[in-house]
């Protein structure tokens, strides 16, 4: 469009010269070897611009006809390397597609069309048809030979890692994929393997340089690469709790500063200081995070802090806790752990079971539990709670491809990806799926006395006779032994008015119910329940 425009512009122009040339008549004389030509102006201006289109097709066609050859072979040259690249790119949809025949023959045919040094996907296509065909050795050799042309080489090193791979030789990936790296941090299959790798054998500081190298080329984001950097900070501190407490205490409070709602960062970051009296600093970075979400491990930290404190003192941290996190569970069962270490069982039992009414799970029945055989030593009021603790929700947990874990680890154990375990629930078991009504308050149970009245009633024959007294007996057990069904009409007969009937002071014990022995009720001391 632009060429178009420019072309009229000077035809315009052209036109406005000749135009005013028209409007101002005037001659030309001439005077050449003794002849002296006259023309108008008109016709000396028309006369030069006819030289100089001569002049300039003469010499386009001169020039046409000096690079004839030249010309000649590029076309051909052209037209031989379109045929190539059209050869190269059908075999690349047919390798991607899985035609290794196809493939292979469009292999050989664009590499006789294009040069090999000149086009290096046609070493990539020779790779991928072997690959189809199954000749593996093939391929890695061809990987192999990329990496002398640095142009290939990150081609080469990925083929290998993923031949590496296929054959599940974990260590030559790694090493594949360490090279790759090292030349182009930015390759995010390069930068995750050898993560991997560094995180496996607990080289923190190689891992955090690794993670820095992804931010600066911007192949993660910055959130990502802080949340990566603290778990590597937290997984260091760990390491060096016992050999080196200062570098410990300077990682988890870097790991602390970049996630404050991170508890395992924060529980490092306090126990560091809390190593070193500095009670005041790591009691603010625990409230700082049980804030942002309640954890357990934070309120048994924050709770002894000072080992030489009292139980008192003790419980009236975790009630402070509480103040910082109201109308929460966790809160409530640290309370109720507190109150049952100070004996303050009325405190415990009431938080325990606030704590089921805000989440039912079976830590809080277990500790209900606890509070309960601590108290009273009712084994059956244990029993029970233990029932609700196997059918309750499962308390939340450390959890990374199918595994439980009681503590934090920085890396999985099972596919060694960084930062895969997460606070939740495990996986509901079995028997949480049937529904429990154990905790449905009872209804209006129907108490039947006029059966009693008619057995209290009934007149009892006093035999006067001795002798058979034996026979009596054994008529008495057998009418003793029986067991009179109630029926609709038994119901129906109740009268409005009627009192309930206590039962006996001692059952009979149920067959399947063990009991307690009297000698283990005597030497029964103290414990904590706990499933799993």
């Amino acid at each position: 469009m632009i060429r178009l425009l420019a072309f009229l512009i000077v035809v315009f122009a052209l036109g406005l010269g000749f135009a005013w040339l028209a409007d101002r008549p005037g001659d030309m004389v001439v005077t050449f070897n003794g002849y002296q030509y006259q023309v108008s102006l008109m016709v000396a201006a028309v006369a030069v611009v006819a030289v100089v289109a001569a002049v300039m097709i003469f010499w386009w066609l001169v020039k046409s006809l000096w690079n004839s050859p030249y010309t000649i072979s590029r076309y051909f040259r052209v037209r031989r390397r379109d045929r190539g690249y059209q050869a190269l790119s059908t075999g690349m949809i047919a390798a991607g597609a899985g035609d290794g025949a196809l493939a292979r023959k469009k292999t050989k045919e664009a590499a006789k069309l294009i040069r090999s040094d000149q086009e290096p996907l046609i070493h990539l296509l020779e790779a991928q048809a072997s690959l189809l065909e199954g000749d593996h050795e093939g391929a890695r050799q061809k990987f192999e030979s990329m990496l002398d042309d640095p142009e290939m080489r990150l081609l080469g090193l990925r083929g290998l890692y993923l031949e590496a791979e296929r054959l599940g030789d974990r260590n030559a990936a790694r090493h594949y994929a360490g090279r790759a790296a090292a030349v182009a941090p930015q390759l995010a299959w390069a930068a995750e393997s050898t993560l991997e790798e560094l995180t496996a054998r607990g080289d923190w500081d190689g891992a955090l340089k690794l993670v820095d190298a992804q931010k600066s080329t911007r192949q993660i984001e910055r959130d990502a690469a802080n949340r990566r950097r603290a778990v590597l900070l937290t997984a260091k501190a760990q390491a060096l709790a016992g050999s080196d407490p200062t570098a410990a205490r300077t990682a988890a409070i870097e790991a602390n500063r970049l996630r404050p709602e991170f508890a395992p960062a924060a529980v490092a970051a306090a126990a560091a200081l809390f190593k070193q009296n500095d009670v005041r600093k790591g009691s603010k970075i625990l409230e700082t995070a049980w804030k942002a979400e309640p954890h357990p491990e934070i309120a048994e930290l924050y709770t002894h802090a000072r080992p030489g404190d009292a139980v008192l003192d003790r419980l009236n941290r975790a009630k402070k806790l509480q103040e910082m996190k109201k109308n929460h569970a966790e809160s409530s069962m640290t309370v109720a752990r507190a109150a049952l270490d100070a004996q303050d069982f009325s405190t415990a039992r009431r938080e325990a079971e606030a704590a089921i009414r805000m989440d039912r799970r079976e830590g809080a029945y277990l500790l209900l539990a606890d509070i309960e055989e601590a108290e009273t030593g009712d084994q059956g009021k244990v029993r029970q709670l233990l029932s609700k603790a196997v059918r309750a929700p499962r308390d939340p947990a450390w959890v990374a491809d199918g595994v439980v874990s009681e503590r934090w680890a920085p890396v999985s154990p099972v596919t060694g990806r960084l930062d895969a375990f997460e606070w939740r629930a495990p996986m509901e078991r079995l028997g949480q799926l049937i529904d429990s009504h154990d905790d449905a308050p009872a209804g209006p149970v129907p108490v039947i006395e006029a059966l009693a009245k008619q057995a209290s009633e009934r007149p009892v024959e006093v035999i006067d006779d001795t002798g058979p007294r034996e026979a009596a007996g054994k008529e008495a057990e057998s009418h003793e032994d029986q067991v009179r069904p109630v029926t609709a009409a038994a119901f129906a007969a109740v009268p409005a008015d009627a009192e309930a009937v206590e039962p006996a002071e001692e059952l009979a014990r149920l067959p399947d119910d063990p009991g307690v022995d009297p000698d283990d009720e005597v030497e029964k001391s103290p414990r904590r329940f706990r499933l799993f």
